[in-house]
């Protein structure tokens, strides 16, 4: 009789001891209280619910030394022991070690890697495959990883699909989308030459975007250099299609961060890798501006996972997973306090920002403005600090912060995503709901109440204001992309949980992917753009 309709009520979580099987397996059998367990628990790293994990119930018996008769018989007459177990049993992992690997195993960038990388991850992140499983999926959560997106670049646009496909759209003056052309367009086009590829991450730069595959490789186009400053005269010439970037071939890339006169990527195993602006060393090494090589990140980073990087103007965020919790790490130029240790002097080698352990905060998502950076937290408090010019930073005022400091406006909400651009935030909370602050010009705050062409559309805001323009759209808010560039009028996407993306702010270049008024150069209201994400 199937388990499911026996009427035996169904024990669908599990709080066992960390503890060897054949001590288990020796010990008395107690009853368990049903506890909803979360995989990121405040306590202990890593408490999974056993229920859905089959293999790891059936690995259990096979350990206990059932009759394979009696385990025949299970696996044919309940549904919860029908899905085979992936692995032989091991009798040296607790079941809770079990849970996590069998998790790890279901994550799209642990698959493909071999025993010998596992191990070698599993050492990097501390030696447990519980905080394996807790870096792999606190990247897949403050990067979008798999899943559709959105990037708002200066001057042009970059949209991926949950399937991997690549839209791109606007400024084309050095061949930044890919289409075979430097031939300017507002209509969203796919990249045609990708077909066959599944592109999971984005970036994009002043002239310059960067595609990474769920294989790991790493595409470019748009201007050569990777150190190109955005009015600059680096690079020799131009490349107009997606071509692999050979130097990164032995690197399975997860990520990518386009800053002003550097470029970073983020592997598999979670170590980060720089191009160009290392003459003086800047980011710890010397290279040349149009150095093609990628440099390992060193100091403090070297053997910490890092699980999600965000550049800004000649600066570096890392978020990193270490055994003790989430951590932020800033490396660069420290003008206007950005780099969030008390200063305003730069940093040749990433160093830890400590005011998160005063502040009894977990960081979850870092954003990198041009001039100012934001953390949300796990328990949704958002942090800013730097150059708070317009009311970047959403305090009230225009004070700079040198250190994070909590948004306190911001004390009702939960969030769970921020943006930054340039002077500009975004913060979506845990409903969907959308608030900007910051700068308002060319109208990209989306606080456009008085209609198309009137009221204050481009004044600035010193505190978090829910976005209404968003509000009415009716759909739940997951992701928000806003242009982060000194030189490049600013616009922003609203990306929804159905896989509709809304547009606003300037539109000059036809990077809205909306087709405008002779008259018009942006645009106030959110307006639909022709891609369906999902």
């Amino acid at each position: 009789m199937d388990a499911t309709t026996s009427g035996t009520p169904t024990v669908q979580y599990h709080n066992i001891p960390d503890q060897p099987l054949t001590a288990i397996v020796a010990a008395p059998v107690s009853a368990f209280l049903r506890q909803v367990r979360h995989c990121f628990g405040d306590s202990t790293p890593g408490e999974f619910p056993l229920a859905a994990n089959p293999s790891i119930v059936l690995h259990v018996l096979t350990t206990c030394n059932l009759d394979p008769q009696d385990l025949a018989k299970l696996e044919a007459t309940c549904s919860f022991f029908r899905q085979p177990a992936n692995f032989a049993p091991d009798y040296e992992l607790s079941i809770s070690e079990l849970a996590a690997l069998d998790m790890c195993q279901r994550r799209a960038i642990f698959k493909p890697m071999t025993d010998e990388e596992r191990q070698s991850l599993k050492h990097r992140c501390g030696g447990s495959w519980k905080l394996v499983l807790r870096f792999l999926l606190a990247g897949e959560a403050c990067c979008r990883r798999e899943k559709s997106q959105a990037i708002a670049g200066p001057g042009h646009s970059i949209a991926v699909t949950s399937s991997g496909a690549v839209y791109s759209f606007g400024s084309n003056s050095s061949g930044q989308l890919g289409h075979g052309n430097t031939e300017e367009d507002w209509r969203p086009q796919q990249i045609r030459s990708l077909q066959g590829i599944r592109i999971i991450q984005a970036a994009a730069g002043a002239g310059r975007t960067m595609l990474i595959s769920d294989a790991g490789r790493v595409y470019a186009f748009g201007k050569d250099s990777f150190g190109e400053a955005e009015y600059g005269v680096q690079g020799t010439k131009l490349v107009t299609t997606p071509q692999p970037v050979e130097s990164l071939k032995d690197i399975f890339v997860v990520q990518a961060a386009i800053g002003n006169f550097f470029t970073a990527v983020l592997s598999r195993e979670g170590r980060v890798y720089t191009f160009s602006w290392g003459k003086d060393s800047k980011l710890g090494h010397k290279t040349e501006p149009n150095d093609v090589e990628p440099q390992p990140l060193l100091g403090a980073l070297e053997n910490i996972p890092v699980v999600q990087i965000a550049a800004g103007y000649c600066y570096l965020l890392c978020l990193a997973c270490q055994p003790s919790g989430m951590s932020v790490y800033s490396v660069g130029c420290g003008l206007g306090g950005k780099l969030g240790h008390g200063s305003r002097t730069d940093e040749k080698y990433p160093r830890l920002i400590e005011q998160f352990q005063l502040l009894n905060l977990q960081p979850m998502v870092v954003a990198a403005g041009a001039w100012h950076a934001a953390v949300v937290g796990r328990d949704g408090r958002v942090c800013t600090w730097g150059w708070g010019r317009y009311g970047c930073l959403g305090h009230g005022n225009e004070d700079c912060e040198s250190v994070p400091k909590v948004v306190e406006a911001l004390s009702n909400v939960k969030a769970v995503h921020v943006a930054t651009g340039d002077y500009t935030t975004f913060v979506v909370s845990d409903d969907g709901d959308v608030y900007s602050f910051g700068c308002g010009e060319s109208a990209s705050l989306g606080h456009n109440t008085a209609g198309e062409g009137q009221g204050n559309r481009h004044a600035n805001v010193l505190s978090p204001e829910l976005v209404m323009s968003l509000k009415q759209v009716n759909e739940r808010v997951v992701q928000i992309s806003l242009t982060n560039s000194i030189y490049w009028n600013a616009h922003t996407f609203a990306l929804t949980e159905s896989g509709k993306l809304y547009a606003f702010g300037a539109g000059d270049k036809g990077q809205l992917g909306i087709e405008l008024a002779n008259n018009q150069t942006e645009r106030g209201n959110p307006e639909r753009v022709d891609i369906d994400l999902n």
